[in-house]
């Protein structure tokens, strides 16, 4: 991996990592786009993951507010962090094998795109919405979690339906959504560090360092368009979008490109 390349990685990382439309995904295709052998390229595997701090950080500092309030905020994000990472350490190596396969995050980009066509219209409807978020629904939004899990699912997306689901509203269920990227991300990069800290050069430490700026600044874009987005005009867009590219990823299989 090159500086350019790590430029580009980044910036489908800042872009892509709070819409619902799958970060993972995203970056592992555009690494095969480029040329990257994700496959055997350990420090590629590194990267992808270790450049989600940089979203952390763009999340932290324009909620820096909410981090600094009630020690509740912290206790139900620990809830809702405690599923995924669980079923994650649990599955870790088969989850890794299953993230460099473009036919598994095509289709679940695909299945994941016709939920948000027909989300808002299922949720616009409902009543009695209360954007309080209550250790159970915290909980419950976490084991929507899990299925982020499976590459190409999107962790923004499974958490904010899961946050519709205990009729949250938009807002709220989408930064919730935020704050949850955190201790998920921070957990994930950690992990990922202890297990492959050998791979890490000076060089790579210049690689990584650029990546999670360039994924900061395009996070904070990304952070503030998609809350003002959703308000006006709710998730169909981002479904078309992810039945588009699941389609676009299954011919481009097909064909070897990828």
């Amino acid at each position: 991996m090159d500086y350019l390349q790590a430029i580009i990685v980044a910036i489908v990382q800042g872009v892509t990592e709070f819409i619902p439309v799958s970060s993972t995904g995203h970056m592992i295709i555009t690494e095969k786009l480029l040329g990257i052998e994700i496959e055997s390229d350990a420090f590629a595997r590194l990267f992808t993951v270790c450049i989600q701090l940089g979203s952390i950080l763009a999340v932290v500092i324009l909620y820096f507010k909410r981090f600094f309030q009630t020690l509740n905020f912290y206790y139900k994000l620990f809830v809702a962090f405690l599923p995924a990472a669980v079923i994650g350490l649990l599955l870790h190596d088969y989850i890794d094998e299953l993230l460099y396969t473009p036919l598994v995050v095509a289709i679940a980009l695909i299945a994941g795109g016709i939920v948000l066509i027909f989300i808002d219209k299922l949720f616009d409807k409902q009543s009695n919405q209360n954007n309080e978020v209550t250790y159970p629904k915290a909980l419950k939004i976490g084991c929507f979690q899990i299925l982020a899990l499976i590459p190409g699912v999107s962790r923004s997306a499974s958490t904010i339906i899961g946050g519709l689901v205990q009729k949250l509203d938009r807002k709220t269920a989408t930064e919730f959504s935020f704050f949850l990227a955190v201790p998920t991300m921070f957990g994930a990069t950690a992990y990922k560090l202890f297990k492959m800290y050998s791979e890490i050069t000076t060089e790579r430490v210049q690689l990584l360092l650029l990546g999670n700026f360039v994924a900061f600044v395009v996070s904070i874009i990304a952070i503030k368009g998609l809350i003002t987005y959703l308000q006006k005009h709710g998730f169909k867009l981002f479904g078309y979008y992810r039945v588009c590219i699941g389609i676009l990823i299954i011919v481009l299989w097909l064909f070897g490109v990828i």
